[in-house]
């Protein structure tokens, strides 16, 4: 991020940084006046297109979703650089003040997914909620801090950032892991020029340093939220999610903290999954009533429960 150069705004087709950067951004908008307003913040080496799905279904029962590409990501300048945690965090808060000012009297909520959902983490921990923000939504939430990985991972990492930063990864085709089971889904974005498909090392470092402040964030995250994963997930493993989801703070009443969930039948990408449209369900119920059980039932899940209950790993 460069130095500020004026308001951040909405501008048709993009979010205008407070540097004057343009960031690309999508918009699903109901009929009429929204009763709910999301910004949605996508993963690692995704981009804004991540919510269309999930855009179109709220927006047809009123409620809109916007979402920019991050930047380093989809159809931005210097895509594949990382921009640092600070900027992001500093777009993120940017956003949400001009779509407050888009929006001035309607709720906002701000949901991110896996990389979004740890850039939430570091943006709202052991604050209040930004003017206008009614609750955050975290999708998988980016959490696999180096001290939940193996000793040679974090060798590995340390080892090539120093000696080859600029070097391009491509995921090796045998760790057998599945983001998701919606297998039209994941072709699609194979095909998908504005998906990265190759990473920097650098930037697999500064994503690693993102989910670090995630974890640490975890015991101060204490706005009204919902926290979700599937019981599937591959991409983060169990040890770190089960400890963030420990370490996340008891709610003092049901619609005042985060609130947990957990799908039997829901992968990393929940949003985008064969069973999404539940997911979806339970984001539009828990917007219209914070302190009601979800309909899907996922925050009554047992693992939950005994999560909570001091159940999570040593």
């Amino acid at each position: 991020m460069g130095p500020r150069t004026g308001p951040p705004a909405i501008t048709q087709d993009a979010f205008r940084a407070a540097d004057g950067t343009m960031l690309p951004l999508k918009r699903w908008l109901p009929d009429g006046r929204p009763t709910a307003v999301i910004l949605a913040l996508h993963g690692f080496n995704d981009y804004s297109n991540a919510f269309d799905a999930a855009g179109r279904y709220w927006a047809a029962r009123g409620v809109a979703t916007y979402a920019y590409d991050q930047r380093g990501f989809g159809r931005t300048d210097r895509r594949g650089i990382w921009p640092g945690t600070e900027t992001m965090v500093a777009d993120l808060l940017d956003a949400t003040a001009a779509l407050s000012a888009l929006h001035p009297d309607t709720p906002l909520y701000l949901l991110g997914e896996s990389m979004g959902g740890a850039v939430l983490m570091a943006a709202l921990a052991g604050r209040d909620l930004p003017p206008g923000v009614a609750g955050a939504i975290l999708s998988a939430p980016a959490v696999w801090s180096r001290d939940t990985m193996p000793f040679y991972q974090r060798w590995a990492l340390f080892a090539a950032t120093w000696t080859v930063p600029w070097m391009e990864l491509k995921p090796p085709r045998n760790l057998n892991i599945r983001p998701s089971d919606n297998i039209e889904m994941l072709r699609a974005l194979g095909r998908d020029p504005l998906v990265i498909k190759a990473t920097r090392v650098d930037a697999v470092r500064g994503l690693t340093n993102l989910m670090d402040l995630a974890m640490e964030s975890a015991d101060d995250f204490a706005v009204p939220s919902l926290i979700l994963y599937g019981a599937n997930e591959q991409v983060i493993p169990k040890v770190p999610r089960e400890k963030a989801m420990a370490r996340f703070p008891d709610p003092p009443a049901p619609d005042a903290g985060p609130r947990l969930a957990l799908y039997d039948d829901g992968w990393h990408m929940l949003l985008r999954d064969l069973q999404a449209e539940v997911v979806w369900r339970d984001v539009l119920a828990w917007i219209g009533d914070r302190a009601a059980p979800l309909p899907s039932g996922a925050d009554g899940h047992a693992a939950v429960a005994e999560l909570r209950n001091g159940g999570g790993p040593e």
